[in-house]
Order: C-alpha cells, then sequence, then structure tokens
C-alpha cells in the first residue's frame, strides 16, 4: 500500500501559505529605507529570519535558462531558445545564435540532461560554457506531475527510444554529452544505433559522472541501492500525483524525496551554509547573499519522475548491474557495447565526486573495446566533486577545454573507425591525454 507521503507534503505546503505570507510581509516591513528603524542590527536580523523562513517553505518552480546573448569570434550575439523537437516528457531545446549566413559551421553538441530531480536548467552553466563554439541543443524533461495519466507510460526504455529519435533528427553530424544519469541511456542508445550500423549514429559521445559500471567504487548511494533492492523502493518511494496536478493519479517518484536524500547527505554543509546567509544578510554582504540565493534558487527546484522508470532504472543500473555484464536489453533485443566503433567515446570524473564514483564512468573504456584508440579520451577532474564535473570554474577551465579538444579530433576524423587492436595504448593529441583500453 502506497503511504500518502505527497498528500501530506501538499497540505503541509497549504497550511504553510499564510505564515509565508506574513514572513515575506514581515521582511518588507522591516527592510523599507522609509521605516526608521530600518537600518538597526534588529530590523536586519529580522529582515534575515524572515527572508530564510520564507525560502525554506517554499515550492520552487522551474526556472529558465536565462542565456540572452554569449560572445562568439569576439561578438556578442543574440541567443534565442527554441524548441525543435518535443515529445510528452520531453522538449528538445536548441538555443539559436544569431551568427548570420557568413559564419563556419560549429559542431552541433546534444547535450543530454539528468532525469534524476532537478530540472535541465542546472546545466545551465554547462551550455553557457559550450554557446561559444558549438551549437548547443539540450533535453528539457517534463516534471512527471505535469504529464496527465492519458499520454501514457514512460521508462527506461522510453529514454533510449527518444535519445535515438533525437539523435537521428539532428542528423550525423552531431556529438553527444551526458550529465550523469544518462550516461547509461545515451551509450544504451548509441550501442543499438550502431548494432543496426544506422547512418546517422553521433560522432562522438562525452559521459560525465555517470554510473557504467556501480560495482566500481561504490558510494553511499550505490550500496544503498544494492542493499534495499528494488521491493524496497517500490514501497517506500513510489506515490500517486494528488490533485490539482495534472498528472492526477500518475505513479511518481517525488522530486521532493529524492532532495530529501541529497540534503541528507550533506546536512551539516546545508545548515552552514544557510548559517552563511543569515550572517551575509545581517551584514548587508548583498553580493554573497545573492550567490547563495542563485545556487538553491536551481538546486530546491524539482521535477517528478515516472515510478517505471525510476524503479527500471534502480534495478537496471544499480541493483543489477545489467550495463556491465552484458545484461541490459532494450526492447528485447541485446545492448551490446562491444558493437560500438565509429562513435568517439570521452569519459570524465571528478576526484571527489560522492554520487558516482572514480572509476564507474571510465568503465565505459573496458566495455567499449572496439572503438579506436585516437577516438577514446578519459579525464579525471583533481578537487571537484559530482557538480564539479559540469559546472563551476574548474569545469570552465579545464573540464570543458578538453571535451571541445576532443569533439574537434572526432569532428575532423568523421570516417568510419576500424575495430581498435587488442592491448591499451595512451597517446596525446593537442596535449591532452587520450586513454585507450583493451578487452580483458
Amino acid at each position: 500500500m502506497q503511504l500518502p507521503y505527497y498528500m501530506w507534503y501538499e497540505a503541509a505546503h497549504a497550511m504553510l501559505a499564510p505564515a509565508r505570507a506574513l514572513a515575506d510581509s514581515t521582511r518588507v516591513f522591516y527592510a523599507n529605507p522609509l521605516n526608521p528603524v530600518s537600518a538597526t542590527s534588529f530590523a536586519r536580523s529580522m529582515t534575515a529570519g524572515c527572508e530564510l523562513f520564507e525560502r525554506a517553505t517554499r515550492r520552487y518552480g522551474k526556472p529558465v535558462f536565462d542565456l540572452p546573448n554569449t560572445l562568439v569570434g569576439g561578438e556578442r550575439v543574440d541567443v534565442i531558445e527554441r524548441c525543435v523537437w518535443e515529445r510528452p516528457f520531453c522538449k528538445l531545446v536548441h538555443f539559436d545564435r544569431a551568427l548570420g549566413e557568413m559564419r563556419a559551421r560549429q559542431p552541433k553538441l546534444l547535450i543530454v540532461a539528468p532525469m534524476s530531480g532537478h530540472y535541465a536548467t542546472l546545466l545551465r552553466g554547462t551550455v553557457e560554457a559550450f554557446l561559444p563554439t558549438h551549437e548547443v541543443f539540450i533535453t528539457d524533461w517534463v516534471d512527471a506531475r505535469l504529464v496527465p495519466v492519458s499520454a501514457g507510460r514512460f521508462d527506461l526504455d522510453d529514454y533510449v527510444d527518444y535519445v535515438i529519435a533525437m539523435l537521428r533528427f539532428l542528423g550525423p553530424d552531431v556529438h553527444v554529452m551526458a550529465v550523469c544519469q544518462p550516461s547509461v541511456p545515451v551509450i544504451a542508445a548509441i550501442a543499438r544505433m550502431e548494432a543496426e550500423d544506422d547512418p546517422k549514429a553521433p560522432r562522438s559521445m562525452t559521459l560525465m559522472g555517470g554510473p557504467i559500471d556501480t560495482r566500481v567504487s561504490p558510494t553511499q548511494v550505490n550500496v544503498l541501492a544494492e542493499k534495499r533492492g528494488i521491493d524496497w523502493f517500490r514501497r517506500h518511494c513510489i506515490v500517486k500525483v494528488p490533485l490539482p496536478n495534472p498528472g492526477f493519479l500518475r505513479d511518481v517518484y517525488p522530486g521532493f524525496l529524492q532532495l530529501a536524500g541529497f540534503m541528507a547527505m550533506n546536512i551539516d554543509r546545508h545548515l552552514e551554509a544557510h548559517g552563511e546567509m543569515f550572517k551575509h544578510l545581517v551584514e548587508g554582504d548583498g553580493d554573497s547573499a545573492e550567490k547563495h540565493r542563485d545556487f538553491y534558487d536551481e538546486y530546491l527546484a524539482v521535477m517528478d519522475l515516472t515510478a517505471e522508470f525510476y524503479l527500471q532504472t534502480v534495478d537496471t543500473v544499480f541493483v543489477k548491474h545489467q550495463l556491465p555484464k552484458g545484461e541490459m536489453m532494450h526492447r528485447g533485443k541485446p545492448v551490446d557495447l562491444t558493437a560500438i566503433r565509429r562513435v568517439g567515446l570521452m569519459t570524465v570524473e571528478g576526484e571527489k565526486d560522492d554520487i558516482s564514483g572514480v572509476g564507474q564512468t571510465e568503465a565505459a573504456h573496458r566495455l567499449c573495446p572496439n572503438i579506436p584508440d585516437e577516438r577514446r579520451a578519459h579525464w579525471m577532474q583533481p578537487k571537484v566533486g559530482h557538480y564539479g564535473v559540469f559546472n563551476g570554474s574548474r569545469f570552465r577551465s579545464e573540464i570543458a577545454p578538453r571535451i571541445a579538444d576532443f569533439i574537434a579530433n572526432c569532428e575532423s576524423d568523421a570516417k568510419v573507425a576500424a575495430p581498435a587492436t587488442r592491448g591499451g595504448s595512451v597517446v596525446r593529441l593537442g596535449g591532452r591525454k587520450l586513454v585507450s583500453k583493451s578487452s580483458d
């Protein structure tokens, strides 16, 4: 029997609405410069406390990318978001840059955002880093609570189907980047395309902090999933969407449960961050407080996942390890990673990643032995955790340039690759370390 988590969650938000309104009006009263006590320590403390209460009890809506322009070749150009492909559970967004007809063609890059509780806007920094040098597309997954039951199911097989359909839509000259969770369905989609000699298979794939083989350096998340088993997750994590949401009666894994799990893993850090924000507000340090707001506006905005997708992913990836064992199936057909020969492979990991342990993503090289040495690369970024793999200063200065180099290499060598020879080797291209893996 399902527990009414979602109903309690909706009821709690409704009951707290008057308190939030009171806190917000109190904050406005004490922050008003016309109030003679607004500059006092007491008023600043009241303002800070009311803001923290309102933010802690708010339901955060879907953020926006807010990338109105970018710098291309030293020239500032406008960027317009356009939906170019759509199905019930996903929209493909193109960041259309006003380049004019005289610009040289730049590589197409499809960024597959994780469908793991946060919106695609979590990758705003990732998109921003590649806009000057690439024609960027991103998967904008839809919150399951907003999809009517009449739209049907969405599971891991459907996810793979969506990726294949988007790759075929964009054509064979696209490069795909999977951030975290989609690493498995993306490599599975490419394996199926390669097995069928699909001419629209992408030129390269970059897997970043993904759970390709969670038996390697298992993290707390991996150990919990394997220990609990799929039945535990079905009993404790799946609920029905309540009214008044459009997805009423759809079985989902609610985003607020996922968020609670992530918060619990680093609760001391989050409490310290909110304590620091209180001090910044009292001291009038607006810049530091604004950075805190920006981060948590994104981090606390969560979406629901369909129950069938969540449970199938947990069972396939974390409990049974079907992909690295060669047992994963898609629509009754095997996902054979040895079929991948033409598509380049780059893997990226973070030294301090506590979600996908070091070596879990790199395992893709061992599982794809037939990719030529010159079309594979691995980079382990020192001093970054999971979030730093795809965002932040080290991503912009160290990771993104290496990915761009790899894409440029695969772009210039778009011919069908011959099977790789056995026996691992290490070569260098453009100063970047390229790692090849042999079959066991």
